[in-house]
């Protein structure tokens, strides 16, 4: 990341950064009205209808929201805690169908922007200790392992289900 870059993140203010953010996670759990109902859903469960890939890239742009959250400087518990919500939605994506079915009923995304709100709209956000630039990056790697991960069990399950009903 350049500096310029980095300068952007920071120099934006957290409001400018959360409605930022608010509009990916509207988009990854929140972007299609189902007709005859008041319920939403966004791209997320439908990318995790692609095989292996889907998972991967709904992942990293869960990632990106963690990386930018680790940049506005939201303390070490509340990534960690962000990071194990994208992790029951990557292994719950391991089941077919059922895992879509989750991912449309737990909103990882939304759940995560309402942690980050909660903590940038207080008058005063708690004095925490900035967190590192490496722990963020450690935290996105591990993200992006356990999607890589699941997206190869998920291809080695389907050729197994594949193969018992070819032959």
């Amino acid at each position: 990341m350049t500096a310029n870059k980095k300068s952007k993140l920071s120099k934006k203010s957290p409001d400018a950064n959360l409605k930022r953010l608010r509009s990916l996670s509207n988009l990854l759990d929140n972007a299609i009205a189902i007709p005859g109902t008041s319920y939403k859903v966004g791209i997320d469960p439908l990318l995790g209808l692609i095989p292996g890939g889907g998972d991967i890239a709904s992942s990293a742009l869960s990632a990106y929201i963690v990386f930018s959250a680790g940049m506005m400087g939201a303390p070490r518990e509340l990534l960690v805690q962000m990071v194990f919500n994208i992790f029951l939605d990557t292994f719950a994506g391991v089941i077919p169908v059922v895992g879509d079915l989750f991912d449309v009923a737990w909103k990882a995304n939304m759940k995560n922007m309402q942690l980050l709100e909660e903590h940038f709209g207080k008058a005063e956000p708690a004095n925490t200790k900035k967190v590192s630039k490496g722990f963020i990056f450690f935290l996105i790697g591990a993200v992006m392992l356990v999607a890589i991960a699941v997206a190869i069990f998920s291809a080695w399950l389907i050729s197994l289900v594949f193969r018992a009903i070819v032959g």
